[in-house]
């Protein structure tokens, strides 16, 4: 009879053949045997997410940790509903025109429209839902498939979506504005429906985003064939500054991510102090803080690190050669890695003071901060020497985010956009608070986006001669909320405010984080 450890490990082979095949929600039929799915379930493998259907899992993840659900999402939906409804299925044309838009943030309702659907309501983990609504589909030639999700394609989603959309998600629907190249794909569905009061929206639409030519085409058009048009602007706001078009929708949507936003961080942060004639004083500040600066920026990412740590291998007692622990401790690996990349972070800081372009400092030494963090975990043989080459090659996740970053292609393309706009913005205050936020919300490496942010942030801060300023591991919790609430719907608010609070206390000369004990 084979023993506990023997039918785990069987049980383990198929799930992995399973993954291998690129297999994330597993239908009960996929395991051969009930013992198998039993104890995958047992030992905290695989979670079932409706009657039938399962994702996988780690047994070491914390009660409630919504990261693996957030993974396997759409990878569920799509299996799911390709199960339930053939390819007789497609998402709203609301939630397509997000999807177009770059938009993959986890949504709290799935609508799927189905002619076999029955208005049903299936509740899914951690506060999510598919709702199947029943009705006919667009034409085939009307829908498009992306990540196995069938949607409207970009011209249909943008005739078909509510009016209420243009206003409270306006940032994805000028995204997907900006996405139509002439007014020939509008017409060609208003023309042949009738659609007079939508092409009057959508020429509205198109003018207040600056596509004066695809407006009146569509104007011109729906008269000419005796259609009663009249143009009325859906969105609540004029947007007043000119995008140049691109092909990617992940690039158009930075853009207006950043014009959005900046108004509310300028408004919320104090007057910039301006750079100090006295550069080596500022410096010798930064130096100070180093240590209260590892300790907190280290904790807020699991870290379990101590000031006294941080210290010795500050003060070059860190020995890897002679101190086994040293050599092989992943906090201590972290700990050597941070006082490497701080280094280069002041020499960032020194180019600027003495006048070079924050955007285009950052740009050229971002890279450099970031193999300085990694080379020591890299000497030890903890991580491969080509984890250092750069950007990541694979799609990554945030833990417990409803927020996906950007795939692979989308990530490179959006990189030189966000160096663009630091070095185009005018405001330091923009630039520290936009330039931390777009870096881990783009997430471009396979590890340490947050304190590769944090260093962003406080270069860019020096830009404008605000302090150098810590976030405190004690306030983790406000600081993940407001990336959250930016990344999934789009409202910098909170975390302009969390900043703005943080960088007034340094102002004043108050700490904004002590050490343990103090």
């Amino acid at each position: 009879m084979a023993t506990p450890r023997e039918k785990l490990a069987a049980a383990l082979e198929v799930l992995h053949k399973l993954q291998e095949n690129g297999t994330i929600a597993i239908k009960s039929q996929e395991i051969p045997t009930r013992q198998i799915r039993e104890t995958l379930i047992r030992n905290g493998f695989i979670t079932e997410v409706s009657r039938g259907w399962y994702i996988p899992t780690m047994p070491d993840q914390r009660p409630g940790d919504t990261t693996p659900w957030y993974m396997s999402y759409w990878e569920y939906c799509a299996g799911y509903l390709q199960e339930k409804y053939g390819n007789q299925w497609c998402i709203s044309a609301d939630q397509s025109v997000l999807r177009h838009s770059g938009n993959w943030t986890v949504p709290s309702q799935l609508i799927v429209k189905s002619p076999k659907a029955k208005n049903s309501l299936l509740s899914l983990p951690h506060n999510t839902s598919l709702f199947n609504l029943k009705g006919e589909l667009p034409p085939s030639t009307l829908l498009t498939e992306e990540r196995g999700i069938r949607m409207y394609n970009l011209a249909a989603s943008l005739v078909s979506c509510s009016p209420g959309l243009f206003k409270h998600n306006a940032i994805d629907v000028r995204t997907a504005l900006l996405m139509i190249r002439d007014a020939s794909e509008i017409l060609a569905i208003t023309l042949e429906n009738g659609h007079s009061s939508i092409a009057g929206r959508l020429a509205g639409a198109f003018r207040n985003v600056g596509r004066e030519r695809i407006a009146d085409d569509i104007l011109k058009a729906m008269k000419t064939a005796q259609y009663d048009v009249r143009e009325i602007d859906p969105f609540e706001d004029k947007l007043d500054v000119a995008f140049p078009r691109e092909r990617s929708p992940y690039v158009v949507r930075l853009r207006m991510m950043w014009e959005d936003m900046r108004p509310t961080v300028v408004s919320l942060f104090p007057a910039m102090p301006g750079i100090s004639a006295d550069h080596q004083t500022y410096l010798s500040k930064v130096e100070e803080i180093y240590v209260t600066d590892a300790y907190h920026s280290l904790s807020i990412e699991r870290y379990r690190v101590t000031p006294e740590l941080i210290q010795r291998v500050r003060s070059g007692q860190w020995d890897k050669k002679g101190n086994e622990e040293d050599k092989r401790h992943r906090d201590a690996m972290a700990a050597r890695g941070y006082w490497l990349a701080f280094q280069s972070v002041k020499q960032s800081i020194e180019t600027i003071l003495k006048g070079g372009n924050s955007g285009v400092t950052a740009d050229r030494d971002h890279s450099t901060w970031y193999q300085q963090l990694f080379a020591p975990s890299v000497e030890a043989e903890l991580i491969k020497a080509q984890d250092l080459a750069g950007y990541r090659n694979h799609q990554v996740y945030i833990g417990g985010s409803k927020h996906v970053p950007l795939n692979v292609d989308a990530m490179r393309d959006a990189m030189p956009v966000l160096f663009e706009l630091l070095e185009q913005e005018e405001e330091a205050s923009v630039r520290a608070v936009l330039g931390h936020f777009i870096f881990v919300f783009i997430h471009p490496y396979m590890d340490g986006n947050g304190r590769i942010g944090r260093f962003l942030m406080n270069v860019m801060l020096a830009s404008g001669g605000y302090p150098w300023t810590v976030i405190p591991v004690e306030s983790r919790e406000e600081y993940m909320k407001a990336l959250e609430l930016a990344s999934a719907e789009q409202d910098i608010t909170m975390f302009a405010k969390f900043l703005a609070q943080l960088v007034h206390q340094a102002l004043k000369g108050t700490p904004t984080a002590h050490l343990p004990g103090q």
